[in-house]
């Protein structure tokens, strides 16, 4: 008999994981994120545990140890298949090992297996990483700390495995965090914000240049950690460059110094002010049952489809008239509003508004690629460039299929893509905009979707880049080899990055130039970073790492699945950096224990935190598919027995869609999977996600008869009652569902109407008075459908414009000024 003290799962198996501990230290725009792990072993028979986590799809992870009692043992990188065969082999032989190693199918999840901790020792587990920081609209650098995994939905049919994990309601995961995180920047620090409680923040030196600040005590694992950072100056063209590893040999990536440049262009102020009046814009939206989730766990206000379809009215109605559209839908099937592309008029924007005023999360799984072809597939309209926007809560399996198709067809469109809620997988959203040329967004927590939304149609409305290149001007002696892709997009405000690979030495300069020429809009522009040669001081091998990486992702795009050379390559690159890569797996094995360890050995799957706050009847075993043993080459015990999936538990609802198909699985919700062999370890450590996400997008379906499940209709905001209000050329009508909004009546406002003006130009300018004077908070989400606007009353040609803002003012209770409107 299993002995259950100390945590337990909701099978009633221990959890031999008791603690993380999280450093981050973060210099200017890059993070180092250190992260231990303590494992117990309080049963009487040995275990090996397995832990399935999310990641920063951009993260390099650069080290993995394990310190058991005294002796301390460092991971190599080795090949994947050779590293899970050394581990299976320690295991078999009685030796304790140490596995890390990246999905086979998506790049921000990680598996860890602890291999043959004996009864009553201890293990503590380091792994680290570096990454870089985003920029976000206010200028603020996000750094993310995943603690969410959710379920990844796998069309069937799909590349590769399902991506499964175990996961537990978040109030009742059985381990704690604590997180700690340090600044260091040349720039005086402002402040420290999160989504999280954080201890107030502490500044170590007079300058404010080095802070740091950590998470309050009692987290309860219901969301992302999210740190906003904000400098006082804003962020400026940088350059570091880092001195290669001593003991490397000079020549190699490792050896030689690496040169991290931060570019910020700025495009011509006369370019800017004119966006363009014209595009294709496809607003692809995702209605899965996931959908219906609180954008906020804390509050269940406002549901993730209900912020959605929000935003999209806000997009509607800040389109250019000329402009072409179409809003495409999806979950395990996809519906479109018009069978291709139409023009945006007031006829076609109202037909589209009826439809998404009715849309629900109700298409049940996650099935992107099909709408994806469907559109690709789409003729292009001459001279109205494409642009993709997806919003979607990224809870798919077949992340690579995703991002490759989109890669294939990137000369055809810019995609815009919007991860909305906690758990969203970073690669899909960062994916999706890195290969369709235009920009990620993640909202999560209280944030309004709007702001961000409208950030990227301001990008989306910029000319598009062209005929990019990229110039380094070094010493004679002197050459750089680049370890990033060329440069494809580039958005006012955006930081690219850049790496390169130095090799060589020159006695006449100690200077660089590096020279970024495009075109925007038909105007050649170019921008200029000269940088020091010297390497930088204590900097460590940060930029050589993130170098690393950079060059791995970019092959790993590459890589064909009967490119052999290709796949070499990365392992080589991999292993000399000891970056971890699709093909590489970090393995550790002790073999300073002279004794092996006896017994046969149980399986422990740690569990994850799952954001299914859907006032959904739910169960602490809301995953409770048991996980099918690999194949090993040594006998193990069973530990308890499996819990039948089949059989209805109290407050649980696997029962109640006993025997229904779940798509992308053979046989029905609930049936054990079979054991897989060695080649399938991610999946089989991960093996019930999708038919948690199955059962996820039934039960948000599901409705009691007391209605609890259904939130009731809110009321809507007056700011949107407005905005629903203006006309596709950007006017509003003098109606008395506008005196509603702007709390007045018919009356008030027919009386203070100047006599000379029309009823569309009074009721255009009050609308913009009251924006002005009552909105200017959300004045990001309001600017382009005001220009609109303004473009309209100038076309008018109005002559009294003075006397009608005078009037509005009064009548309003503003003081809104002619010039603050653009008159």
């Amino acid at each position: 008999m299993v002995n259950c003290c100390g945590l337990i799962t909701a099978e009633k198996q221990p959890v031999p994981l008791k603690s993380i501990e999280v450093d981050l230290e973060v210099r200017d725009h890059v993070a180092t994120v250190a992260s231990t792990l303590q494992y117990d072993n309080k049963e009487d028979k040995p275990i090996e545990a397995v832990f399935v986590f999310p990641m920063p799809d951009e993260a390099a992870v650069c080290h993995f140890s394990a310190k058991i009692g005294q002796t301390l043992v460092v991971a190599e990188v080795k090949e994947k298949q050779k590293a899970r065969e050394e581990y299976d082999d320690a295991l078999s032989s009685g030796q304790q090992a140490f596995l890390l190693e990246e999905s086979d199918q998506t790049p921000d999840i990680f598996s860890l297996s602890v291999g043959s901790l004996p009864p009553g020792e201890s293990a503590s587990i380091r792994l680290e990483y570096v990454t870089e920081l985003a920029v976000q609209a206010d200028d603020g650098l996000r750094f993310c700390l995943p603690a969410v995994l959710n379920p990844r939905y796998q069309p069937q049919g799909s590349e590769g495995g399902s991506v499964q994990v175990t996961s537990v309601p978040a109030s009742i995961v059985p381990y704690s965090l604590s997180f700690s995180a340090r600044v260091r920047s040349p720039r005086p620090i402002s402040k420290v914000e999160s989504n999280c409680s954080l201890d107030p923040l502490e500044y170590l030196n007079p300058e404010q240049t080095q802070a740091t600040v950590k998470l309050a005590a009692g987290h309860k694992f219901d969301r992302d950690v999210e740190v906003l950072i904000y400098y006082k100056d804003s962020h400026q063209p940088s350059a570091v460059v880092e001195a290669g590893q001593p003991s490397a040999k000079s020549g190699t990536l490792m050896g030689d110094p690496v040169v991290m440049l931060s570019l910020y262009p700025e495009f011509p102020q006369d370019v800017m002010s004119s966006l363009a009046s014209h595009g294709e814009f496809v607003f692809l939206l995702d209605r899965s049952g996931s959908m219906d989730c609180p954008m906020d766990n804390m509050k269940h206000d406002v549901t993730r489809i209900a912020s959605a379809r929000d935003t999209l009215l806000l997009l509607l109605k800040s389109l250019p008239m000329g402009c072409y559209f179409n809003i495409y839908s999806f979950g395990s099937s996809y519906e479109h509003i018009f069978p291709k592309s139409v023009e945006y008029n007031q006829k076609t924007m109202e037909e589209a508004l009826k439809k998404v005023e009715k849309m629900e999360a109700d298409l049940g799984g996650t099935e992107i690629l099909q709408p994806l072809k469907h559109i690709y597939k789409q003729a292009c309209i001459p001279n109205q460039p494409r642009q993709l926007f997806v919003f979607t809560d990224g809870e798919v399996g077949n992340t690579k299929e995703v991002t490759n198709l989109v890669k294939n067809n990137s000369s055809s469109h810019r995609c815009f893509s919007f991860g909305i809620g906690q758990g969203a997988s970073s690669a899909l959203i960062n994916g999706l905009a890195k290969e369709g040329g235009g920009h990620p967004q993640f909202i999560t927590g209280s944030e309004r979707m709007q702001p961000k939304v409208m950030q990227s149609l301001r990008f989306a409305l910029q000319p598009a880049v062209a005929d990019t290149s990229v110039t380094w001007d070094l010493p004679k002696g002197v050459s750089v080899t680049v370890l990033s892709p060329p440069i494809r997009t580039i958005f006012q405000g955006q930081r690219s990055l850049l790496y390169g690979q130095l090799t060589g030495q020159s006695s006449e300069s100690d200077e660089g130039c590096v020279t970024v020429k495009y075109s925007l809009a038909g105007h050649p522009s170019e921008n200029k970073l000269r940088f020091s040669l010297k390497p930088a001081e204590d900097t460590g091998l940060t930029a050589h790492r993130l170098g690393a990486r950079t060059l791995i992702r970019s092959m790993e795009m590459e890589e064909k699945k009967q490119d052999e050379a290709v796949k070499q390559k990365i392992v080589e690159v991999s292993v000399q950096s000891g970056v971890s890569s699709s093909f590489t797996a970090f393995i550790a094995v002790n073999k300073s224990n002279d004794q092996p360890i006896q017994g046969p050995l149980l399986r422990r799957n740690i569990p994850l935190p799952m954001m299914m706050a859907c006032s959904m009847p739910m169960s602490p075993v809301l995953m409770g598919c048991s996980m099918p043993m690999r194949k090993m080459k040594m006998a193990r015990a069973a530990g308890p027995p499996a819990m039948d999936c089949k059989k209805k538990s109290k407050g649980f609802f696997f029962g109640a869609f006993k025997g229904r198909k779940s798509k992308g699985l053979s046989g029905s919700v609930g049936d054990c999977a079979p054991e897989s062999d060695s080649m399938s370890r991610m999946r089989r450590s991960l093996d019930v996600l999708e038919c948690a996400d199955e059962c996820l997008d039934m039960a948000l379906d599901y409705e009691e008869e007391d209605g609890d499940l259904k939130s009731a209709s809110r009321p809507r905001d007056p700011f949107l009652q407005v905005v629903s209000l203006q006309q596709a050329s950007g006017c509003w009508e003098l109606q008395p569902a506008l005196a509603d909004a702007l709390s007045k009546t018919s009356d008030d406002m027919e009386k203070k109407k100047p006599a000379s003006v029309n009823n569309e130009v009074w009721a255009t300018i009050l609308a913009l008075i009251w924006l002005h004077g009552f909105q200017v908070d959300a004045k990001d989400e309001w600017e382009l459908l005001a220009l609109k606007a303004v473009s309209w009353l100038r076309s008018q040609n109005v002559p009294c414009v003075p006397e009608c803002v005078d009037a509005a003012n009064a009548l309003l209770g503003c003081k809104v000024q002619k010039d603050a409107l653009g008159l």
